[in-house]
């Protein structure tokens, strides 16, 4: 089963989400807030694996909610307002409902997010603890990517761009960044910000909280700061 919540601070659009997930085979409705504050804390005491969520809420926005949740459940925004689409997508999320939405159209969504889900899902004895690389789909061919290779994989939109060492030229693929986050290893790659994932055997330079790879600087986020100046700690001399 699939756990669900869902946050809009609209009661009758709340409550038509609700009614949606509880009608959908396979999904379990958890709660559902009219604040968003709430549901963070609620997701932060408890396992969910999809959050349905408006934007324009007060208090903390959707775009602000869903910054909060690092390695949390998969997004899927529920608004009347097209113009965030760009930002949301740029957040990793699974889909983007348009106000009003159809049942059908809801279902989409779910199946998208399910396939994210399970993209991430990989059982232990999958990926063995000396895998040192991956595939990806570019271009209608896979192409094999060692992680020795990988400078760092900028996220845009649905796609995400690998960087390697032996190309100036990046690999483009469509898939997410939350998705590669889970399939890297953690002890060698670090998520710094939003839109980019870092090699940390590759880094050499370090310039006002921007990593830099030759031309290329990456910015560190703000809620990445602190975990990428404790692995700065770990290895200064």
């Amino acid at each position: 089963m699939i756990t669900v919540i869902a946050v809009d601070d609209e009661p009758l659009a709340l409550q038509l989400i609700a009614d949606y997930i509880r009608k959908t085979p396979d999904l379990v409705l958890a709660g559902q807030f009219e604040n968003p504050l709430e549901a963070a804390q609620f997701i932060s005491r408890n396992h969910i694996d999809i959050v349905f969520t408006d934007i324009r809420m007060p208090g903390l926005t959707g775009i602000e909610f869903t910054r909060s949740m690092v390695n949390g459940p998969v997004v899927i925004f529920t608004t009347a307002f097209d113009k965030y689409a760009i930002e949301g997508f740029k957040l990793d999320i699974a889909d983007y409902l348009l106000k009003p939405f159809t049942y059908e159209e809801f279902l989409t969504s779910v199946h998208k997010a399910e396939r994210m889900l399970r993209s991430v899902a990989k059982p232990a004895d999958e990926t063995p603890p000396d895998n040192e690389f991956l595939f990806l789909k570019s271009a209608y061919k896979i192409k094999r990517i060692n992680f020795k290779d990988i400078l760092y994989i900028e996220g845009l939109k649905e796609y995400v761009k690998v960087y390697t060492i032996h190309s100036a030229k990046p690999i483009l693929s469509l898939s997410s960044l939350k998705i590669l986050e889970m399939k890297l290893p953690s002890d060698k790659f670090m998520r710094v910000h939003r839109s980019f994932i870092v090699n940390l055997q590759k880094i050499d330079t370090v310039e006002r909280s921007r990593i830099v790879f030759g031309k290329a600087y990456i910015p560190v986020g703000d809620q990445y700061k602190s975990r990428f100046q404790e692995f700065l700690d770990r290895n200064f001399l």
